[in-house]
Formats: structure tokens, C-alpha cells, sequence
């Protein structure tokens, strides 16, 4: 997302810096798009879809997990009767055998679970990516109309950050910031149950602790 938000910055600046003289001195607004994409209630919608998929695999895994638990205990029964001294030789080596099949199962599920654990992570990883892309798309046609119906040219992420961390956006008034005004308009068709407010998420708030 930063990346992504440090993109959008630079591809506009040089196109401010590539503009003629007179177009370079029409009005600047800016945006905090860190703040719109966290507030956005397609966001949260997105978000609260995303943790019950994780719910229900972290759920399939724990079954897993308590399924392979089990054929353990069952594997470590059956090789102490395999080496039980009171029984026959033969008795014994078919007793080993049903453990040596039991370790194989075992095997089997150890390959099965790594194999439903990276399969898992990765499904959630692209959903969330494309979800993050998806919305960030969204936004940014709205900011292009708004910029270009109030006759702005150029629009500037307030948010954005540089490769080592530190803000892009060193000063701003902030008279010319349509932050809020863009929130009301994405949040204006949410549902009834999710909240329509610019108040900060959780995200963003601890975001601002770090800072």
C-alpha cells in the first residue's frame, strides 16, 4: 500500500513539473488516502470478509492439527505392542508393520497440513491484495472527478511516504484538503449497520501512535 501510495505521488509531481508555467500555477489540494482507504466502509466490508475466511481455515487447520494429534498417540500405542516382549515374534512383526503403516499416514498428514497451511496463507494474501487494489481503484476515480471538477491541478497524498520512511508531503495549510468531503461521498451508500463517519479506524490510530 505505501508503495503504491508513493507511486501515485511521484507520477503526479512530474507531471506538475512537466506542465507549462501557467498550468503549474493552478490550485493544489491535497488527501489523505491512507485515511480514506482505512474509513472506507467497502474497506471494512472487505476486511470483516477476509477474517471470517481466516476463522474458517485457522478452523480446518485446528481439525487437522487435532486429527494428526490423535494418529500420534495411535502410532506410539501401536509400537509399544509391536515391541512387547510377552508376544510371539510373528505377532510382533505384524504389529510392526500396522506401526510402520501408521507412520506413513502420519507422514502423510505432516506433508498435508504444510501443504494446507501455505496454500491457506496464500489464498487470504491475494484476496487481500486484490481487494486493496480493487478499492484503491475506486478511490481514485472519485479524487480525479472531484479534482477536476473543482478545477484542481494537481492533487497531493498527504500521507504518502518516501523509501525510508519519512513523509513526502513536508508542509501544507491544509485549506485546500478534500479529505473529509471524498469519506462523506464514498461513505454516503453504506449500509445501514456500518458507520458513515471520517472518524479514524483502529489502523490509522496506531499508525499515528508510531508516528
Amino acid at each position: 500500500m505505501k508503495g503504491l501510495l508513493t507511486k501515485t505521488f511521484f507520477i503526479a509531481l512530474l507531471i506538475c513539473l512537466a506542465a507549462p508555467p501557467a498550468r503549474a500555477q493552478g490550485r493544489v489540494a491535497t488527501v489523505d488516502l491512507r485515511k480514506l482507504f482505512d474509513n472506507y466502509w467497502k474497506t471494512k466490508e472487505a476486511d470483516a470478509a477476509i477474517k471470517e475466511q481466516a476463522a474458517d481455515a485457522e478452523k480446518e487447520h485446528k481439525d487437522m492439527l487435532d486429527s494428526y494429534t490423535k494418529a500420534k498417540a495411535d502410532y506410539q500405542t501401536l509400537l509399544a505392542d509391536a515391541n512387547n516382549q510377552a508376544i510371539s515374534n510373528e505377532e510382533r512383526d505384524k504389529r510392526k508393520k500396522v506401526a510402520e503403516d501408521k507412520l506413513k499416514e502420519l507422514k502423510d498428514d505432516e506433508d498435508s497440513i504444510s501443504q494446507f497451511e501455505r496454500s491457506a496463507r496464500a489464498r487470504l494474501d491475494e484476496r487481500r491484495q486484490r481487494m486493496r487494489n480493487n478499492i484503491v481503484e475506486e478511490i481514485r476515480k472519485v479524487l480525479n472527478s472531484k479534482a477536476k471538477t473543482a478545477g484542481y491541478s494537481l492533487l497531493l497524498d498527504s500521507s504518502a511516504e518516501g523509501a525510508s520512511g519519512t513523509p513526502v508531503l513536508l508542509y501544507s495549510n491544509n485549506e485546500e484538503d478534500i479529505t473529509d468531503s471524498v469519506l462523506q461521498q464514498l461513505n454516503a451508500a453504506a449500509p445501514p449497520e456500518l458507520p458513515k463517519t471520517s472518524e479514524p479506524s483502529d489502523s490509522v490510530g496506531k499508525k499515528d501512535q508510531k508516528k
